[in-house]
């Protein structure tokens, strides 16, 4: 039963990942076309850049007063929340699983 928690945590982080294709593009894509400076800050090619996924998992889009940049880069941050939950969780419960069998 711990493995198929584990399994179904993964399937979690998997469906958070694809949330996270279909917005984190959305809101780069705002940012290019409407704030120059934040781009220039988060650098070419953000999609997987570590800083830029640290920027929007520490929800640094809400200093920049823009509702609709805020209305893309939410999802993708609690996307991105998911798929960590979801990580860990099935990681540690693999481990408990492993520990019991």
């Amino acid at each position: 039963m711990i493995l198929f928690l584990a399994l179904t945590a993964f399937a979690i982080a998997i469906a958070g990942a694809t949330a996270l294709v279909i917005f984190w593009p959305l809101a780069l894509v705002h940012i290019r076309d409407r704030h120059p400076a934040l781009q220039a800050q988060l650098g070419p090619g953000a999609f997987l850049k570590p800083a830029a996924l640290w920027w929007l998992l520490r929800a640094g889009y809400r200093t920049t007063p823009d509702r609709n940049l805020s209305g893309l880069a939410t999802p993708a941050r609690i996307s991105l929340l998911v798929i960590l939950g979801g990580v860990a969780i099935g990681g540690l419960l693999w481990m408990i699983g492993q520990a019991l069998a």
